[in-house]
C-alpha cells in the first residue's frame, strides 16, 4: 500500500514565496544583462560643418567655441575640469550630462547606467531576499546539524554548506543594496561619488539632487504599480537630466522644453537651455507628469548602442 503525506499550509507557503522570489530574481537579473545601453540622440551629435570646423581649428579655445556654438542649445549644464565643453573624439559628439564611455560591469557582463538601473537595483533586492529567505528556512535544520538531531547520511552536509552560501550572500548583498539605495537618496551615480559634476561656474557634489522623494522617482518613476516590477518606467530620457542649481524664472521668456535655466545664486548664472518635459516636471511639485509630455518623450529617446552611457557602474 503507498502512504501520502500531505504538505502543511505552512510549507505551502514557503514553496510559494520561494517561486516568487527566484522568478522575479531571474526576471530582472534577464533584464539587467540583456537591456542595452542609451546611446545620446542625434541632436548631441555634431553636424558636417562642425566636424569640418573642429578638425581645421587647432586644440584649444578655437575648439571650444565651435563646441559652445553646438551646444548652446542643449540641455548640458556640466564641465570638464578646466571648465570646457564635455566631448567625446571618438563618437564625435557633445557629452550629454553624466554621460560616459560605458565599461562591462564585471558582476552582471553589461553596462549599469540610465537604461538598466532600476532592473540592477531590483536584481539586488530579490537576490538579497531570495538569499535571505533560504537562510531563514534552512536555519532550524542547520541548529539540528549542530545537535546532532539530522539523520547521519550526507544529506545533513548540503544543508550545512546551503545555509553558510545563502548567510554569506546575503552579507555581500546587503552591503551593495545599501549603498545603492543610498545612492539613489542622493541622486548620484558611482562615478559622481568620487568625483562630484563640475557646473558651470563651480564643482557641486549634490548638483543633482532633488530631494528623496523626486531622487526615487526618477529611478523608479511615477506609478507605484511598476515599482517592484523589472519593466522599464524611469523618468526622461538618459540625455538631460534635471538639477537643484537650476529653476524656472516666470519674468523670463518660456524656452522650448518650459524651463528658464537660472542658478539660485545672481553669481551663477546658467544660460536658458531646453530641458526635456519628462525632467522638468520634477523640479515642480506637480505628482505625476501629464500622459501627452510622456508621448511626446518617446520620440527623444536615444538609440541602443553600448557606445556612451549615463553610468552608475559598481
Amino acid at each position: 500500500s503507498c502512504t501520502y503525506q500531505l504538505l502543511s499550509p505552512g510549507w505551502f507557503v514557503c514553496l510559494v514565496a520561494y517561486h516568487i522570489f527566484f522568478m522575479l530574481f531571474v526576471w530582472s537579473y534577464w533584464k539587467t544583462i540583456f537591456t542595452l545601453p542609451m546611446n545620446p540622440s542625434k541632436e548631441f551629435h555634431l553636424s558636417y560643418s562642425d566636424k569640418e570646423s573642429l578638425e581645421r581649428e587647432p586644440r584649444g579655445e578655437s575648439q571650444q567655441e565651435v563646441l559652445r556654438r553646438a551646444a548652446k542649445d542643449l540641455p548640458i549644464y556640466t564641465r570638464t575640469m578646466s571648465g570646457a565643453i564635455r566631448y567625446c573624439d571618438r563618437c564625435h559628439l557633445v557629452k550629454p550630462d553624466r554621460c560616459h564611455h560605458c565599461s562591462v560591469c564585471d558582476k552582471v557582463n553589461n553596462c549599469v547606467g540610465f537604461s538598466n538601473y532600476k532592473f540592477f537595483l531590483l536584481f539586488l533586492a530579490y537576490s538579497l531576499l531570495y538569499c535571505l529567505f533560504i537562510a531563514a528556512t534552512d536555519l532550524q535544520y542547520f541548529i539540528k546539524f549542530w545537535t546532532n538531531g539530522l539523520p547521519d547520511t550526507q544529506a545533513k552536509f548540503h544543508i550545512m554548506f546551503l545555509f553558510f552560501a545563502a548567510a554569506m550572500f546575503s552579507v555581500s548583498l546587503s552591503s551593495l543594496f545599501g549603498y545603492h539605495c543610498w545612492l539613489v537618496s542622493k541622486n548620484k551615480s558611482t562615478l559622481e561619488v568620487f568625483r562630484a559634476p563640475i557646473f558651470r561656474h563651480r564643482t557641486d557634489k549634490n548638483g543633482f539632487s532633488l530631494g528623496f522623494s523626486k531622487n526615487l522617482r526618477q529611478v523608479f518613476g511615477d506609478e507605484k504599480k511598476y515599482w517592484l516590477l523589472p519593466v522599464f518606467s524611469s523618468l526622461g530620457d538618459g540625455c538631460s537630466f534635471p538639477t537643484c542649481l537650476v529653476n524656472q524664472d516666470p519674468e523670463q521668456a518660456s524656452t522650448p522644453g518650459g524651463l528658464n535655466a537660472t542658478s539660485k545664486s545672481e553669481n551663477h548664472l546658467f544660460p536658458a537651455k531646453p530641458l526635456r518635459d519628462s525632467q522638468s516636471h520634477l523640479l515642480t511639485d506637480a505628482p505625476s507628469w501629464p500622459e501627452t509630455a510622456a508621448k511626446a518623450d518617446k520620440g527623444k529617446v536615444g538609440m541602443s548602442n553600448p557606445a556612451l552611457t549615463m553610468e552608475n557602474e559598481t
